[in-house]
């Protein structure tokens, strides 16, 4: 079973965008009840009978049951004859909204953190319709029910064999979008080991270093526009809330944020398509990227968004026929990838790797993705030929790489 996920402009009428945005604030109203309800729950399980809270208490019988998914759903049905404005909203569109409720809080128990949060007015942007009886795209129109046909801009065509199985509306400061999730039964299968392999590390001082000594270069997506952010907030501070001109400013850093994701966007984007351009096999390192958004240097490492581009550069993999892996990143930066040597640690100043034992001198970063590159090549069974300097003789790295023949043997030259 194949998925994919197109994203289509659409031209809602006045009266349908009115409707639209009243949907959304329906369903983040159902949002926050539905949370408040699971929350005040939970709240009165926390103390014992015998002692509790000096400050509040939430009264609620023992006997009553977790108000999960499914109570939660047969509870609109009621909710409806009591709040006549709900009964404008599809029905499928309000129990996607708990459905995604629920889903954050199963999240939430796998992680063991992250308790959800309530939406403020305008931080719920999208709304699902999850089946469809019948192709909802006639031409360069799309009909959704209870909302009717709008013109949908089909900028590319809907593949052969895919159907449209569920359409998500989304409203952004640019516009109302359709993402049309398209259901096909074609098997794909993953791709295998083949054709040249790289190594990536990814890092603050470069964005990219490629195992073949490529460097690319970081741009500063948010920090290069934060001035301009910053001057907006300031102007919204000074606004009266819930004016004119307030909303007019949160609609400015609203499209903002938009264009700054949008760039990094595009830049991941065209980065991941250039190594599949290079490459048979890719190879990164599995970071951990819940430490790196914290410290002095998290809005950097937000900013380079690493975890994204990881994704897009799996997903561009996946598409192109690229194999894609991830290796232990512990000790890249202390090895070095000529002859396996374990060097002294390395401060972040230091952007040259030079070895003791062979004297191999490159890029630290560089190094790392050579690193990166042998062992993405162990762990897929095949053979690698190191360059022998001068003076630099066969160690236990050289031997144990050389000594994996998993599959069909290939040589590499890296440097």
């Amino acid at each position: 079973m194949l998925n994919l996920t197109y994203s289509y402009r659409i031209y809602p009428g006045l009266d349908q965008e009115a409707q639209m945005l009243d949907w959304l604030e329906q369903c983040r109203r159902v949002y926050n009840y539905a949370l408040a309800e699971r929350k005040d729950w939970i709240n009165s399980r926390k103390c014992l009978v015998n002692a509790c809270s000096i400050k509040q208490e939430y009264i609620i019988p023992a006997d009553t049951p977790y108000p999960d998914y499914y109570k939660q759903q047969n509870a609109l049905t009621k909710a409806k004859e009591v709040i006549p404005e709900l009964k404008a909203v599809h029905s499928q569109v309000l129990q996607d909204a708990l459905k995604r409720l629920d889903k954050s809080f199963k999240f939430m128990q796998e992680r063991g953190f992250g308790f959800p949060r309530f939406k403020k007015f305008g931080q719920y942007g999208s709304f699902v319709f999850p089946q469809f009886k019948s192709n909802p795209v006639n031409g360069f129109e799309i009909k959704l029910p209870k909302i009717g046909a709008m013109p949908i801009n089909l900028h590319r065509p809907i593949p052969d064999g895919f159907e449209i199985k569920q359409v998500r509306v989304v409203f952004k400061s640019s516009g109302w979008y359709a993402q049309l999730i398209l259901q096909s039964d074609v098997a794909v299968p993953e791709p295998m080991p083949h054709g040249e392999p790289i190594g990536i590390d990814l890092g603050l001082e470069k964005f990219l270093a490629v195992s073949t000594g490529k460097l690319i270069e970081r741009p500063r997506f948010f920090v290069d526009l934060q001035s301009k952010l910053r001057w907006l907030q300031r102007k919204l501070r000074n606004k009266k809330k819930g004016s004119a001109n307030y909303r007019k400013v949160q609609v400015k850093i609203r499209a903002l944020h938009e264009h700054i994701y949008n760039i990094r966007r595009e830049f991941h984007f065209l980065t991941a398509h250039k190594l599949c351009d290079i490459a048979g096999m890719i190879f990164a390192e599995d970071l951990n990227l819940k430490m790196t958004s914290r410290g002095m240097l998290a809005k950097h490492c937000l900013d380079a968004a690493w975890g994204s581009f990881l994704d897009i550069l799996k997903w561009v993999s996946w598409k192109r026929g690229i194999y894609f892996a991830k290796v232990d990143p512990n000790g890249t930066s202390q090895t070095c990838p000529q002859c396996g040597a374990h060097t002294r640690k390395k401060k972040l100043s230091q952007r040259v790797h030079h070895c003791s034992e062979c004297r191999y001198t490159t890029d630290r970063d560089v190094a790392a993705a050579q690193l990166v590159m042998q062992r993405g090549i162990v762990a897929v069974g095949q053979t690698v030929i190191l360059p022998v300097e001068e003076g630099c003789l066969e160690t236990p790295m050289k031997q144990e790489i050389s000594s994996v023949k998993k599959g069909s043997p290939r040589s590499t030259r890296i440097g």
